[in-house]
């Protein structure tokens, strides 16, 4: 359980996710953004206005129960074939990495693809290429969009 929460305001979201933007600074060289829904959604909106990306689709996986505990990956929903090619040229992208799982899931679909987060925990952060800020493994971040 979680030793304390933290909660993050639209306002910083916005900067965060801005900031792990500037990691990817030849834009021309990403062909899109793979939204991991739902957390991905909101930075993959920021992110593809930063790029100037516009094509954006999603991978619907469910990790959480109602009781914000992990439960049995669900996958709903992958990429089609046309937008696959092993994610070269793509950016995986999701609010926050926890444990990992869920990324590492979606890599074994997509090893040729970027992995970012705008947060990062320790036992998932390994997983990913680029991430913005570090957080503590006992933190639970509330996002605006949860409050």
């Amino acid at each position: 359980m979680s030793n304390h929460y933290l909660h993050v305001s639209w306002l910083d979201f916005h900067r965060d996710t801005r900031r792990l933007a500037e990691h990817f600074k030849d834009p021309e060289q990403w062909k899109g953004i793979i939204a991991i829904t739902r957390g991905g959604l909101v930075p993959a909106a920021i992110m593809a206005r930063e790029l100037n990306i516009r094509f954006i689709d999603t991978i619907c996986i469910s990790s959480y129960d109602n009781n914000e505990s992990q439960a049995d990956l669900q996958i709903l929903k992958t990429l089609n074939g046309e937008n696959k090619e092993e994610g070269k040229g793509l950016i995986v992208l999701d609010d926050l990495v926890d444990s990992g799982r869920t990324l590492r899931t979606v890599r074994t679909m997509l090893p040729k693809a970027h992995y970012a987060a705008v947060y990062a925990k320790p036992k998932g952060k390994d997983i990913l290429d680029t991430f913005g800020i570090e957080v503590e493994q006992s933190t639970w971040l509330v996002f605006p969009w949860e409050e």
